[in-house]
C-alpha cells in the first residue's frame, strides 16, 4: 500500500494507450510549453509542464508514455507504470486523466478499470468521437460516467472543444481530493484469465449501453414524442473506407510493392526537394568563411575560425534540410496510420529471421537516428527479438549518413540530374534494409553463440484508424527531432573539428616553396596544402596507409574515417579540414568536390577519388559501426559490452571486406 502525503505542488498525470490523443490533450492544457526529461536511471522520456495560466490550476502536469494496461509487457512499460504509482520527482498523482479513444472503447476501458481498482482519482477524456460518428455511432458521456463510476468529458483534439468542461471537472476533483489521503493499491487485481474475461464482458456491456447508433430525424422525433431513451446494443459496423483501403495496403504482394514504392519516393524526394535549401545554406557558410578569412587574416586564429569552425559546421548544417524533410515525411506517414500497416506487412518476412512486426518501428526510427531506435526496442517484450533488433539497428542508414551519402553521390552524379541522384539514394537505403535482413538471418542462425536467447513471440497489433495528418503536430515533432539531432551532433562535430583542425595545422612548419609570381592568396593556399602534408594528422594517417591502400585510398581518407568513428557526420568536416576548404569558390560543397576531383595519391599520378573508390566508401558507410554514442547506448540497453563489441568487430570488418570487393571488383571490370 502506498500513501500519498499531499506534496507541495499537486501532480496531474495524463495516461492513455498509444494513439489515443494523449499528447494532443497535453499540448492543449500546457500550451505546447513543456520540457522533455528522462525517468531517473533510465533513458525513457516523459514530458512535464504546468497548466496554462488562464486555467488557474497550480499543478504539475505530466504526459507519461503510452500504456494499454497496468500490467507491464516490456522494460519500458515497467518503468512507466512504477513511476505512475510513485513518480521519483513529483510523487503520487493527485489526479489521473485517462484519454480513451471513443472508437476503441472496449479495449481502452480496461486501463480505466485497473486505475480505479488501484484507488486513483480518475477522469476519462473521450477523444476521436468524430471517427465513431463516421461509423454511424455516438457515445453518451453521462451514461458512461454513471456506469464506470468516474467523471467523463468529451473533447475534440482538433478544435479544442470541451477543454473548458474538462478544466471545470479537474478543479472540482482537485478540490474534492484536496484534504483526503489517497491509499493506492499497487497490486493490480483480477489478473487470472477468468477474471480478465469477466472484466472484458463487463466493459463490453458498458460499451453496448453507452454507444448508440445515430438515428435519422424522424426516429428522433418519434423517440422524443414517446419520451423514451435511445439505447440499443452496438453491433460493430466496420468502417468500409478503412476495409477497402486495407485490402490494398495490407495485400501480401501489392501492399508490399506499394510500401517499397512509398519508401523509394520518400528517399528520392529527400534528395531533390532539399537541393535549393542546401545550396542556400552552402553559399551562406561559404561567404561567411571568406569574410572571416579576410577579416582575421592568414594566421592561426583566422584559420581556426574560417576553417576549423565555420567551414566544418557549414559542411554538416548544409544537410539539415534533408534531415527536416525525412522527419516531416515520417511524421505524416505515422499520423495517417500507415506506419502501423507497414509493421503488419513486414511481420511475415521478419518472422523468417527471428523477428516480428514489433521490430519495424525501432528499425524505421533507425533511419533518423540509431540512438532513439535502440531505446525504442524496449517496447519489444521478447528478449531475443529485442537483442536481435538492437544488433541490426546500426545497419539502418541514419540521418548522420545523409551528409556522407549526399557528398559522395554528388561526386559521381551532377546536381542537375537530381532524379538519378534520388534513385541512387533510394537504392542505398533499400540496400541497407536488405543487408540488415540478411545479416539478421545469419545472426539468428548462430543465435546460440551470438544472441544466446532461444524464445520467440507472436505479433499482435491494434491498427489505428486512418486519419488526416495534423500539420501543426507533425511540424512540431519535426522541429523537436531536428533540434535534438543538432543538439546531439553539433557539440560533437564542433569539438572534433577543432581537434582535427589542430592536428592538420600544427606543428605548422614553414614549408620551403617557390613563391615567384604567386599572389598572397595563392601563397596561402600552397602553404596550407604543404602544412597538411607535414601535420600531426598526416603522421597519424601514415599508420593507416597499409590498410587503406588495398581499397585504393590513402592517409587522408584514413584520418577522415577514424574521425567518423566518433560520429559519421564528422567525415565531411574532416575532408573539409584536410583539403583546407574555405569556400574560395561559389560554395563550400563545390570547393570540396573540386578538391576531391583534383586530389591524387601522393607520389603517383593516380586520382585519389574515382567512381570505384566513391562506391567503395558508400558500401563501407552502409555497414561500418561508426558512432560512439550508439555503442554506449547499445551497451546500456543490452547490459554488457558483449553485443556492442561484436557489432564493431562484425560490422566494421565486413564493411572493409565489402569495400575491398567493390573497389577491386569494379577495377577488374574496367571501371576506374
Amino acid at each position: 500500500m502506498i500513501v500519498n502525503t499531499a506534496a507541495s505542488t499537486p501532480l496531474v498525470t495524463l495516461v492513455g494507450p498509444p494513439n489515443s490523443g494523449k499528447t494532443t490533450l497535453f499540448n492543449l492544457l500546457s500550451g505546447k510549453n513543456f520540457k522533455t526529461v528522462n525517468y531517473p536511471g533510465s533513458t525513457i522520456e516523459y514530458n512535464s509542464s504546468h497548466f496554462l495560466p488562464k486555467f488557474d490550476i497550480n499543478c504539475n502536469l505530466l504526459d507519461s508514455p503510452g500504456i494499454i494496461s497496468l500490467v507491464p509487457s516490456s522494460p519500458d512499460e515497467t518503468i512507466t507504470i512504477n513511476s505512475l504509482y510513485e513518480h521519483p520527482k513529483f510523487g503520487i498523482p493527485k489526479l489521473v486523466i485517462v484519454t480513451v479513444d471513443s472508437s476503441q472503447l472496449s479495449r481502452h476501458l480496461l486501463l480505466v478499470k485497473q486505475l480505479l481498482s488501484s484507488n486513483f482519482s480518475v477522469i476519462i477524456v473521450l477523444t476521436m468521437a468524430d471517427i465513431l460518428k463516421k461509423k454511424g455511432f455516438t457515445i453518451s458521456a453521462s451514461m458512461l460516467e454513471e456506469k464506470i463510476g468516474c467523471k467523463v468529458v468529451k473533447i475534440d483534439g482538433r478544435t479544442g472543444k470541451g477543454i473548458e468542461d474538462l478544466i471545470t471537472v479537474v478543479k472540482q476533483q482537485l478540490q474534492k481530493e484536496n484534504d483526503e489521503v489517497t491509499y493506492l493499491n499497487k497490486i493490480v487485481p483480477n489478473l487470472h484469465a477468468e477474471n480478465v474475461l469477466n472484466h472484458f464482458k463487463e466493459i463490453e456491456a458498458i460499451e453496448n449501453e453507452v454507444v448508440n447508433q445515430i438515428a435519422d430525424e424522424k426516429d428522433l422525433r418519434r423517440a422524443n414524442e414517446k419520451l423514451t431513451t435511445l439505447s440499443q446494443k452496438l453491433q460493430s459496423k466496420p468502417d468500409s473506407f478503412t476495409l477497402k483501403l486495407d485490402k490494398i495496403l495490407l495485400h501480401p504482394i501489392w501492399g508490399l510493392v506499394l510500401f517499397l514504392f512509398i519508401t523509394g519516393a520518400m528517399f528520392t524526394s529527400i534528395f531533390w526537394l532539399a537541393l535549393p535549401l542546401m545550396e542556400l545554406v552552402d553559399e551562406s557558410f561559404a561567404s561567411l568563411a571568406n569574410l572571416a578569412s579576410n577579416y582575421f587574416g592568414y594566421n592561426w586564429y583566422g584559420d581556426l575560425i574560417s576553417d576549423g569552425i565555420i567551414s566544418s559546421a557549414g559542411a554538416v548544417l548544409i544537410f539539415v534540410p534533408q534531415i527536416v524533410i525525412l522527419f516531416l515525411i515520417l511524421g505524416f506517414l505515422e499520423d495517417t496510420g500507415y506506419l502501423a500497416r507497414g509493421a503488419m506487412l513486414i511481420d511475415k518476412p521478419l518472422s523468417k529471421i527471428g523477428l516480428n512486426g514489433r521490430s519495424f518501428v525501432p528499425m524505421l526510427s533507425g533511419f533518423a537516428c540509431a540512438i532513439p531506435a535502440i531505446l525504442a526496442a524496449r517496447t519489444i517484450s521478447n528478449r531475443k527479438e529485442r537483442l536481435l533488433t538492437i544488433f541490426i539497428i546500426p545497419l539502418m542508414s541514419c540521418s548522420a549518413r545523409l551528409p556522407v551519402y549526399a557528398l559522395l553521390i554528388a561526386f559521381i552524379i551532377p546536381k542537375e540530374n537530381f532524379l538519378m541522384g534520388g534513385f541512387i539514394f533510394s537504392f542505398i537505403y533499400l540496400f541497407s534494409i536488405i543487408s540488415s535482413v540478411i545479416i539478421a538471418g545469419i545472426i539468428n542462425k548462430f543465435n546460440k553463440s551470438i544472441i544466446r536467447e532461444e524464445d520467440n513471440s507472436s505479433f499482435i497489433l491494434e491498427l489505428p484508424a486512418y486519419k488526416i495528418p495534423r500539420f501543426s503536430s507533425v511540424y512540431r515533432n519535426t522541429i523537436s527531432s531536428t533540434k535534438a539531432y543538432l543538439k546531439e551532433a553539433g557539440p560533437v562535430i564542433i569539438t572534433f573539428s577543432i581537434i582535427l583542425w589542430a592536428l592538420t595545422y600544427f606543428p605548422n612548419t614553414n614549408p620551403q616553396i617557390d613563391i615567384t609570381n604567386l599572389s598572397p592568396e595563392e601563397v596561402h593556399e600552397v602553404q596550407k596544402m604543404e602544412r597538411v602534408s607535414t601535420s600531426y594528422a598526416a603522421q597519424i594517417g601514415k599508420f593507416t596507409e597499409p590498410i587503406m591502400k588495398p581499397i585504393g585510398m590513402d592517409w587522408r581518407i584514413g584520418v577522415s574515417l577514424i574521425s567518423a568513428f566518433v560520429a559519421r557526420e564528422v567525415f565531411v568536416s574532416a575532408l573539409v579540414l584536410i583539403f583546407k576548404i574555405t569556400g574560395d569558390e561559389e560554395t563550400l560543397r563545390d570547393s570540396l568536390l573540386n578538391a576531391m576531383r583534383n586530389a591524387e595519391i601522393e607520389g603517383t599520378n593516380q586520382k585519389l577519388f574515382t567512381p570505384s573508390t566513391i562506391l567503395g566508401l558508400i558500401v563501407f558507410f552502409v555497414f561500418a559501426m561508426q558512432c560512439l554514442s550508439t555503442v554506449a547506448v547499445a551497451k546500456k540497453e543490452t547490459g554488457s559490452w558483449r553485443i556492442p563489441i561484436l557489432q564493431i568487430l562484425i560490422f566494421s570488418g565486413f564493411a572493409y571486406f565489402a569495400a575491398f570487393i567493390t573497389v577491386n571488383g569494379l577495377r577488374l571490370l574496367g571501371f576506374a
